[in-house]
């Protein structure tokens, strides 16, 4: 190891944001992990069938960019939520383009997830306070946009 290099390595470990954002995304992701299940979900699986339901863009690449996905991640986890007889493939708005649909089951899926949701935003939401709870959005929102 070179002198710079222990010179910097504290540095990086203190204020790495994308170290930080990483364990707080590991930390948050196992807490709704663990409330969502007795449902059978997982977070993402969740929060892939809410984009579905509020009627997230058209197609499947729009989708993507969307929830800032790669589009053959979003895909591979469509199938498996598609053969799960959650969601439905169809054609898309535009040319070509396949978009995804809930069924009777996924709806169903969502109300019984819902509450245990509920349950961990309300924890992390009496955790912070409701000023930092909004000032927490607020700086992944604007961290999101500088990303872009």
């Amino acid at each position: 190891m070179t002198d710079k290099n222990a010179q910097i390595f504290p540095i990086i470990a203190r204020d790495c944001l994308c170290r930080k954002a990483r364990m707080a995304d590991r930390m948050i992701t196992r807490a709704y992990d663990e409330a969502l299940r007795p449902c059978g979900l997982r977070i993402t699986q969740f929060t892939l069938l809410v984009a579905i339901g509020y009627g997230a863009p058209g197609s499947i690449s729009e989708l993507a960019d969307w929830l800032a996905m790669e589009r053959t991640t979003l895909t591979r986890n469509l199938k498996l939520l598609e053969k799960e007889g959650l969601i439905e493939t169809r054609a898309g708005a535009h040319h070509r383009s396949r978009a995804s649909g809930l069924t009777a089951s996924g709806k169903a899926k969502l109300d019984e997830a819902y509450p245990l949701w509920q349950g961990v935003q309300k924890k992390y939401r009496e955790g912070l306070g409701e000023e930092q709870w909004l000032e927490s959005h607020d700086a992944l929102a604007g961290l999101t946009t500088i990303a872009r």
